[in-house]
């Protein structure tokens, strides 16, 4: 495996680097981020409103269905990262709107996810629809060390009252590239809520990056997930703090490199005619390399992505070159998701 990638980072590298470096042998790692967009099961789970997807539910949510279904996410997972690592794809994605383990089981069964031995780890968690968070991995590259899930916390009062329990924050602890790898899965709330909910989200995230900083000053962070907010908006630039380019990244600070992407005009879902990039990947310090350096000894961030395939878009019809979704006005599309997919590369130099 370490010599497939070795070969393929060379070919990715080359015309990047110095010929003093394109002589040098480095190893890629793809790790990505997904919203599946209502991935359950076809059976009630008590305590959950996830009654629009059952068999005699509004969307009659069949077996059938839910089959298409792994078989379209699967699709799409096993292609990510495969436009620079052709025959590995991602060592790990985070995955949202996921309703529980046996549909993270069922997905990991499928075919082209099964070859490469891909597992997944998961913890329930409160929120009343049943969606959560989950992170799917190649074990031959991602090893996990520990899982927790840290629960996002109302503050006021009348919100506690409420009892309105949502998705918390999927921390993965484990091994990249021999190095100490932490992997935090969120998915803020909706737009439905204002932007102060999604503020409170960043600033618990940034809390629980600074714990993890506090535990092991030389971890490397990957904040990812369906923010439901753009780059640039407040719960991301102001509570989380994540930059907009790495030469302003302070100490224990965090990047965002898909600020950039979203603010050329494009994103990964599309709102009233114009692009939102919710979906975003943003890194700790201590996986850039800052302006005029070139250091890939430790382990880089390379480049970005936003995964776009044809099959992932309609064709024809009103809503062409929109996502492909599974429903759309109430019809069964047999397709993917409302949110397209992304990546950042890493880059680590062998020795």
């Amino acid at each position: 495996m370490k010599k497939l990638l070795s070969i393929i980072a060379i070919m990715f590298l080359v015309g990047t680097m110095n010929a003093q470096a394109q002589e040098r042998k480095f190893s890629v790692y793809a790790i990505g981020f997904y919203n599946l967009e209502n991935l359950f099961d076809t059976c009630h789970d008590v305590g959950h409103n996830d009654y629009e997807y059952l068999p005699d539910g509004r969307n009659k949510w069949t077996g059938m269905k839910y089959t298409h279904k792994l078989r379209n996410m699967a699709r799409v997972l096993a292609d990510m990262g495969t436009d620079k690592l052709p025959l590995v794809g991602c060592a790990a994605i985070g995955v949202s709107e996921v309703e529980n383990a046996k549909c993270l089981t069922d997905l990991c069964e499928q075919e082209p996810l099964k070859r490469r031995n891909f597992q997944f780890v998961h913890i329930e968690g409160p929120d009343q629809r049943g969606v959560d968070c989950g992170l799917v991995y190649n074990p031959a590259l991602f090893t996990v060390r520990d899982v927790k899930l840290v629960p996002y916390i109302y503050e006021r009062q009348e919100d506690i009252e409420k009892n309105r329990a949502t998705r918390g924050f999927l921390v993965v602890s484990g091994t990249l590239a021999d190095e100490h790898l932490t992997i935090i899965v969120n998915h803020l709330p909706s737009r439905g809520a204002t932007s102060y909910y999604r503020e409170l989200g960043g600033k618990q995230i940034r809390v629980v990056k600074d714990s993890l900083l506090r535990d092991d000053p030389n971890v490397k962070i990957i904040i990812m997930g369906d923010m439901n907010d753009d780059p640039a908006d407040a719960s991301m630039s102001e509570a989380l703090g994540a930059r907009r380019e790495i030469a302003d990244v302070e100490d224990g600070g965090l990047f965002n490199p898909f600020w950039n992407i979203h603010a050329s005009g494009t994103g990964t879902l599309t709102y009233g005619g114009s692009w939102n990039l919710f979906d975003q990947i943003i890194l700790s310090k201590s996986l850039l390399n800052m302006p005029g350096k070139r250091d890939f000894s430790t382990l880089k961030y390379y480049q970005p992505q936003i995964f776009r395939r044809d099959y992932l878009f309609q064709q024809e019809g009103n809503y062409k070159g929109n996502t492909l979704r599974t429903h759309a006005g109430g019809v069964w599309l047999d397709g993917y998701s409302d949110h397209l997919p992304t990546l950042v590369y890493l880059v680590k130099e062998q020795k």
